[in-house]
């Protein structure tokens, strides 16, 4: 079985956006009940969030770690790249209801780099799971265990096909 895609990683049984064993580090664990987010050197969740509170979520991501810091936060913004970079540059967010309002975290990159298509299939699995309003399915980890295992060996260089492919994987696992 693939163990992770991008920032998503499989830990034990639990499937982690994110390095909480770097120094300082913070993530996010997808659990059956929700999202919870773990700050730097916290022994608990900084933050539970219910599946159902989700209207939609995304996930950003940098390419290597050096890209999440100020300095290249800066560097992006000057030389106007498409590229994510800065300290949102790895990041979840969404739309949470009751009331409606965003919600953002950061999460702490790993030290190996993310491919592009593992960056793209990622932000796409997130996109395509909101649209088909299966983000549960998320806190599933034979289900995303699934998804990920046909998902990582997938070349992203084509994006309408890849997009086609992640909504394909997510209507076959069934939602």
């Amino acid at each position: 079985m693939t163990e992770y895609l991008g920032p998503l990683e499989l830990v034990g049984d639990r499937w982690i956006i994110g390095d909480p064993k770097r120094q300082g580090g913070s993530c996010l664990v997808l659990t059956a009940e929700g999202m919870e987010h773990y700050g730097p050197g916290a022994p608990g969740p900084s933050a539970v969030i219910p599946w159902s509170k989700f209207v939609g979520l995304n996930i950003r991501a940098t390419f290597r770690a050096w890209h999440a810091t100020r300095t290249m936060g800066v560097l992006g913004a000057l030389g106007g790249g498409s590229m994510e970079s800065g300290r949102s540059g790895c990041s979840v967010g969404g739309l949470l209801r009751h009331p409606y309002e965003g919600w953002s975290v950061i999460y702490t990159h790993h030290e190996r780099p993310y491919t592009g298509a593992h960056v793209f299939l990622v932000k796409a699995l997130f996109r395509k799971t909101s649209e088909a309003r299966a983000l549960h399915r998320l806190g599933d980890p034979e289900w995303l265990g699934a998804a990920v295992a046909r998902l990582a060996p997938l070349p992203a260089w084509w994006a309408p096909k890849a997009n086609r492919q992640v909504s394909e994987i997510i209507e076959d696992l069934g939602t």
